[in-house]
């Protein structure tokens, strides 16, 4: 069963994870110093809040598939939606290793659609760029803006080109 997916931005962490873990009546089930997640059962939701240098407010919504099989339905689901799908396989980010696919919405609003790997000690990037090897919403100049949350512009330019005239990326 397939589980909803918020990740908001926020300015100040630990307010945050006080009123979140107040409004939700528990705890994050990960805590870390600029990232936080419930995974909340009523409402079945991935709830993720992070202060990782962006604009504050709904960084990306989208939906954690139980295993490989539900992704890739959910995968043929995206590719029916008339927008460029934008790949991302063994990424690091969140304190994860995932298989993502990412769309944006008409208004402009990235969906993301992953399966979880396993845990990783670091948010994203940071492990990447030790073993010298920097996963595709992880690249180049771009890594403080960003890093993990999205595809790297030059990763979505090169799927919107291919994708046609009314591709959205």
């Amino acid at each position: 069963m397939k589980r909803f997916h918020v990740h908001v931005a926020v300015t100040e962490i630990a307010k945050s994870i006080a009123f979140y873990s107040a409004v939700f009546g528990e705890k994050p089930v990960v805590e870390k110093p600029d990232y936080a997640k419930w995974m909340l059962e009523d409402p079945r939701v991935n709830f993720a809040i992070s202060n990782r240098g962006v604009e504050p407010g709904v960084n990306h919504l989208g939906f954690q598939a139980e295993d490989e099989a539900e992704l890739e339905a959910i995968h043929a689901n995206l590719q029916r939606a008339d927008t460029a799908v934008v790949p991302e396989k063994g990424t690091h980010c969140c304190y994860a290793k995932s298989d993502k696919y990412w769309v944006t919405d008409p208004q402009g609003i990235r969906w993301e659609t992953f399966h979880s790997l396993g845990s990783i000690p670091l948010y994203g990037d940071d492990a990447a760029s030790r073993s010298g090897e920097l996963a595709p919403s992880c690249g180049g100049a771009e890594r403080q803006t960003s890093c993990c949350c999205g595809p790297s512009k030059s990763t979505a330019a090169a799927v919107e080109a291919t994708a046609g005239c009314c591709a959205k990326v």
